[in-house]
């Protein structure tokens, strides 16, 4: 990167980091109807997906001085709140009489990423709910890639579609069908579309490039192209709730870079914009925080048969718990949201405002791997029951996979969360009840460990783990999966042997790996290691030693649930990131089937 463009680069994010405050999340927000009134002012809170939440925090400081904040007989405080799509999608379908995520967190105004969702909850619980979801801005599908890599397949003169894309995938040279055999094989990120509007986009994107179509997507174009898709999803390294841990893994040199991780990622222009200015995972810049540009940028591939559009719309939701005066509020906010004020602040956040004809290339330029004149062909969104097919469709064609359990079952999971339940009782349930999306032929196998257990795993004898279930094909089986889970319940407690039952699980894995799986270990732990004759230093290194070895086509990744405040979420960070994996934050142990789902959601 030149000087001159690390300079404005640098500029931008200093501007969203001015602009930028803390945000009150679901976990520390204190009461949608009580405790984040607590300023006197009527409370908005607004569901949103994680990459507007930067955004709405500030969208919602603009807000108090307008005039759409005047007209009302009272103030009024926006809080926004990160919800992915798919899952407020969800919620509002099954209920409007309670929210899912408790009543501190109901939201009076809901913005997905795309119209998708609201026209799904409408087909399901009725239009009112979500009547008049109008978007207020919008960022393109695209693929993002580093930069070098881009330029191996002729960015940025050619353009590079779908198809040539599927065909990297399915060589069986991969990058060397281009001059490049050292990067191996082509190796895309994809989130899982019931959570997200990326992986959903994505699914329908490929759906219109198996048909030859620009528009007018049926459901028998979605049956026509799962052998197409099919190829798309053997190229997944894992899928996931959001693209923002994956970008995180990206930009962290510890786990590697380039297609030694992950050769194109499925996301949001706006998140290749944050992720470029220096915020991965898009969270919510603090006041004074600095960021840091990666080492290589990544640029976005708009795919020549066209692109489709997250929306991003703002709708006030007809809920039983949204009161008059947040009904009354939220209208307001909701008509600022399309302010020419508003639509101003788009571009520094990385949106497109709705109004083409707005100059956005102060910040949507080059420098940060953009071209705002792109995509040059819309793909318009099909109707709810395509979606729905498409949906239905990757439940048979994702990728398979292959996951051990490995559960902490020391003696501090015997302390209590509250309602007459241990930590072990919380994991129990959220192993036992996240099964739901397993298939016949995924791989499953659920191990335990503390200290004085022992077993035989491949004919050796191991202290510390107790095989709860054997590594095997799940097959019809998911009850009696479930009844081995609850059999936790009886087992002994004693110390925390963690970092020696990654290792032997991390072993394990490793042998019975299979290409064309995502193999996976996911390891839940409340408390640091105390009886590992193994170090942590050790086991990392083994790890690091494996990802890097040239053309691996059959990698373990580890995802860590840090199951409490006293859980060793460094040591858990180390060890998911060094296998290109994930950690994940459960130390709030009421939200344990929560992440359980999204760790889930990854297979």
């Amino acid at each position: 990167m030149s000087g001159a463009s690390y300079r404005k680069l640098t500029r931008t994010a200093a501007a969203v980091i001015a602009a930028s405050a803390l945000v009150l999340t679901g976990c520390s927000a204190g009461g949608g109807q009580g405790g984040m009134g607590s300023d006197g002012c009527t409370p908005v809170v607004v569901a949103t997906s994680s990459e507007k939440v930067n955004l709405m925090e500030e969208l919602g400081k603009k807000f108090k001085e307008s005039s759409e904040h005047d007209a009302l007989g009272s103030c009024a405080t926006v809080h926004p709140v990160n919800v992915a799509s798919g899952r407020a999608a969800e919620y509002l379908s099954d209920s409007t009489k309670t929210w899912a995520l408790g009543d501190d967190t109901a939201p009076s105004v809901w913005s997905p990423a795309s119209t998708v969702w609201t026209d799904r909850v409408a087909s399901i619980a009725g239009e009112k709910v979500v009547a008049n979801a109008e978007s207020f801005a919008k960022t393109p599908i695209v693929f993002g890639m580093p930069e070098s890599m881009a330029k191996a397949l002729g960015y940025p003169g050619k353009q590079i579609g779908i198809p040539e894309i599927h065909d990297l995938i399915a060589s069986p040279d991969g990058w060397g069908a281009v001059g490049k055999p050292m990067w191996g094989s082509f190796k895309i990120a994809k989130t899982n579309p019931n959570s997200s509007t990326t992986g959903m986009s994505m699914l329908l994107m490929q759906a219109y490039a198996a048909s030859g179509k620009s528009q007018d997507l049926t459901t028998a174009d979605v049956a026509a192209a799962q052998d197409f898709s099919r190829v798309f999803e053997s190229g997944a390294i894992h899928y996931g709730d959001t693209t923002g841990k994956v970008l995180q893994n990206l930009a962290d040199k510890t786990s590697g870079s380039g297609s030694n991780y992950v050769s194109a990622v499925a996301l949001e222009e706006t998140s290749l914009y944050n992720y470029n200015l220096g915020n991965p995972d898009s969270h919510t810049v603090q006041p004074g925080e600095q960021l840091t540009p990666p080492d290589e940028k990544l640029v976005a591939i708009y795919p020549s048969g066209g692109s489709m559009w997250s929306d991003n719309p703002a709708v006030v939701l007809h809920a039983d718990w949204v009161t008059p005066e947040q009904q009354e509020a939220s209208e307001a906010f909701v008509k600022f949201l399309h302010t020419a004020e508003a639509q101003q602040e788009l571009p520094k956040y990385g949106f497109r405002p709705l109004d083409d004809g707005i100059d956005v290339s102060e910040y949507l330029n080059s420098d940060v791997g953009i071209d705002p004149a792109q995509p040059a062909v819309t793909l318009p969104q099909p109707a709810p029951e395509v979606v729905s097919a498409a949906i239905d469709q990757w439940a048979t064609i994702r990728k398979p996979s292959a996951v051990l359990q490995l559960i902490d079952i020391s003696g501090s999971m015997d302390e209590s969360i509250g309602d007459g339940k241990t930590r072990l009782d919380g994991a129990i349930e959220g192993a036992s009840t996240t099964l739901g999306e397993v298939r016949s032929t995924d791989e499953i196998g659920v191990w335990a460990f503390t200290t004085g257990l022992t077993t035989e795993i491949d004919g050796e004898r191991v202290n510390g783990i107790g095989v709860v279930r054997p590594f095997s094909a799940l097959g019809g089986d998911k009850e009696g999966l479930q009844s081995d889970i609850a059999d936790l319940a009886n087992s002994q407690r004693a110390g925390t042997p963690m970092y020696d039952a990654i290792s032997e699980a991390y072993d394990y894995m490793k042998a019975h790996a299979e290409e064309g799986r995502i193999n996976a270990i996911v390891v839940l732990s409340d408390g640091e290691d105390t009886d590992s004759a193994t170090r942590l230093d050790t086991l990392v290194q083994k790890i690091n030693a494996d990802q890097k070895e040239g053309g691996n086509r059959k990698p373990v990744r580890i995802f860590a649930i840090a199951y409490s405040s006293s859980a060793d979420v460094e040591a858990l960070a180390k060890l998911a990131r060094a296998s290109g994996g994930q950690v994940f934050d459960a130390t709030d142990p009421a939200k344990i089937t929560e992440t359980f789902q999204s760790v889930m959601n990854n297979f």
